[in-house]
C-alpha cells in the first residue's frame, strides 16, 4: 500500500474532500519525481529509503514514470554489498521542459529548462521597449520565443507552458503598472499565448501564466543560486528599474494583492526628483541603471553594454562611475536598513545589473546597513549582502516555475509527455 498524503486530525470540517486513493497516488509520483531530481542518481531502493514507501510502491511508481517520459534508466548501481545491482534512476534529458520569458525595458530573454533544471536553450535579445504598443512587445517575444521552442525541440524537448516574467505591478494575467515600459492595465498572457499560437499552427496552444520578473529572479536564487542554505533572503534586481523579492522559508512574500516587493519606489529622497510613479526621490531615480550611466557620463542605447562599460571604467579608477556607484550605494543602504528592519531577512541578493557591480556597491550600502540596522546584525564587513549567482534570472525562474509544475502533478502531464 501506498502511503497517505498526511496524517489526518480526527475531526475534519465536512466540506475538506477527502483523500482518494487518485489524490494518493498523483502525490507519490510527485515525491519520487522529486526525489530523483534532489538525487540526481538514485537506484529504486534509494528512493524507497528517502521516501518512505515500500519497495512495491516504487516500482509501481517508477514504471510509471519511466512510461510518461519523466524519468530514465541506465547502467547499474554497485554498493559493494551482496545482493542484486541496481538500476539508476535519472530523470529524463528529453521530454516535458519549461518556457521562461522574461520582458524587460531594454531586452527580451528567453530560456528552456529541463526537468533536472538544466538551461538548455538562451536566447537574448536588446530591444527598446519603452513606449511601444504593448501588443508589439508581446509579438517581438512570442517571436524569440518560437525560435527557442525550435532549438528545444531539436534536443526532444517540448515545453510543458510558458511564464512571463514581467516588471511592475503583475496580477491576474495583466500588468497593472509598468512605469518605465509605459503600461497600464494591460493584458499580458491572453496576447502572448495567441500571437505565440499563430507562429505554431496545427500544434496546442502553450498554457501561459505570468509573474513579477524580480519575484523569478529571487524563486530562481533559492532553486538554483549558491546561498548555502539560506532560505529567508531579500533579493533586488537593477535594471532600469529597481525589482524587489522577499522570500521568506522558501515561499515568495507577496502581498495581499500579489504587488509585495516594489523597493524600487521607495522614496530615498523625501523631498527628491519626481518620478515617473508620481512618487518623489523614488530609489530608482538614484540607483536604477539610467542614474548609474547618466553619472558616469555614458551615452549608450544598448543597456548590455553600457553596463560593461560602466564596470571597465569603475575598475580602471574613473571618478565619474566611481561617484555614481558610490551614490548609488549609499541610497541601496538606505532603503535596504528600512526593508532589513522590517523583515529580518538572513541575506540581501544583488542581482540584475547589480550582479556585476556588486564590488562598488557593496561597501557604501554595508556601511549604511551597519550603522541603520537596529538589531547590529548587519556589519559595516558587507558579509551578507552577496551578488545573486550567475545561475540565477528571471527567464530561468519562469522556465523552472513551468517545470515545478510538472514535478508537482506529473500525472496530468502524462499525455503530454507521451505525445512530446
Amino acid at each position: 500500500m501506498e502511503r497517505s498524503l498526511r496524517a489526518r486530525p480526527a475531526v475534519r470540517d465536512a466540506l475538506e474532500p477527502k483523500a482518494g486513493r487518485d489524490t494518493v497516488r498523483r502525490h507519490n509520483l510527485s515525491l519520487v519525481l522529486r526525489a530523483v531530481r534532489e538525487s540526481g542518481e538514485i537506484t529504486r531502493a534509494g528512493v524507497s529509503a528517502r521516501v518512505g514507501l515500500t519497495r512495491a510502491a516504487i516500482s509501481s511508481l517508477v514504471e510509471q514514470l519511466l512510461d510518461g517520459g519523466f524519468l530514465s534508466e541506465s547502467g547499474k548501481s554497485f554498493s559493494g554489498q551482496a545482493g542484486r545491482p541496481g538500476t539508476v534512476l535519472k530523470v529524463a534529458r528529453t521530454g516535458l521542459a519549461g518556457l521562461g520569458v522574461e520582458i524587460n525595458v531594454d531586452y527580451v530573454a528567453v530560456c528552456v529548462v529541463d526537468l533536472a533544471g538544466t538551461d538548455r536553450v538562451r536566447l537574448v535579445e536588446y530591444l527598446d521597449n519603452r513606449g511601444a504598443p504593448p501588443g508589439r512587445v508581446l509579438r517581438r517575444a512570442a517571436h524569440i520565443a518560437a525560435r527557442a521552442m525550435s532549438s528545444a525541440a531539436e534536443q526532444e524537448l517540448s515545453p510543458a507552458g510558458a511564464a512571463l516574467a514581467l516588471p511592475g505591478l503583475v496580477s491576474a494575467g495583466t500588468v497593472r503598472q509598468a512605469p518605465n515600459l509605459g503600461w497600464t492595465r494591460t493584458a499580458a498572457e491572453e496576447p502572448f499565448a495567441a500571437a505565440l499560437a499563430a507562429l505554431r499552427p496545427g500544434l496546442p496552444v502553450l498554457p501561459v501564466r505570468s509573474e513579477n520578473e524580480a519575484n523569478l529572479a529571487a524563486l530562481a536564487e533559492l532553486w538554483f543560486g549558491g546561498l548555502g542554505g539560506i532560505r529567508t533572503f531579500l533579493q533586488l534586481t537593477g535594471e532600469i528599474g529597481i525589482g524587489g523579492a522577499l522570500v521568506l522559508n522558501g515561499e515568495l512574500l507577496r502581498g495581499a494583492h500579489g504587488f509585495a516587493g516594489e523597493i524600487g519606489h521607495v522614496s530615498a529622497v523625501p523631498d527628491g526628483p519626481g518620478c515617473r510613479c508620481g512618487g518623489r526621490g523614488c530609489l530608482e531615480l538614484y540607483a536604477g541603471q539610467s542614474a548609474l550611466l547618466r553619472a558616469a557620463r555614458i551615452d549608450d542605447p544598448n543597456g548590455a553594454t553600457a553596463v560593461a562599460e560602466l564596470e571597465r571604467r569603475a575598475r580602471a579608477g574613473d571618478r565619474p562611475a566611481l561617484a555614481g556607484l558610490e551614490t548609488a550605494g549609499v541610497m541601496l543602504g538606505r532603503v535596504l536598513s528600512g526593508a532589513v528592519n522590517l523583515f529580518d531577512p538572513a541575506a540581501v541578493v544583488l542581482g540584475g545589473i547589480y550582479r556585476p557591480l556588486a564590488p562598488w556597491l557593496i561597501p557604501p550600502a554595508a556601511a549604511v546597513l551597519g550603522t541603520g540596522v537596529v538589531s547590529g546584525l548587519w556589519p559595516a564587513s558587507g558579509s551578507r549582502l552577496r551578488a545573486s549567482s550567475p545561475a540565477a534570472d528571471a527567464a530561468r525562474g519562469a522556465a523552472a516555475l513551468v517545470v515545478q509544475d510538472v514535478l508537482g502533478d506529473p500525472l496530468a502531464y502524462t499525455a503530454r509527455a507521451a505525445a512530446g
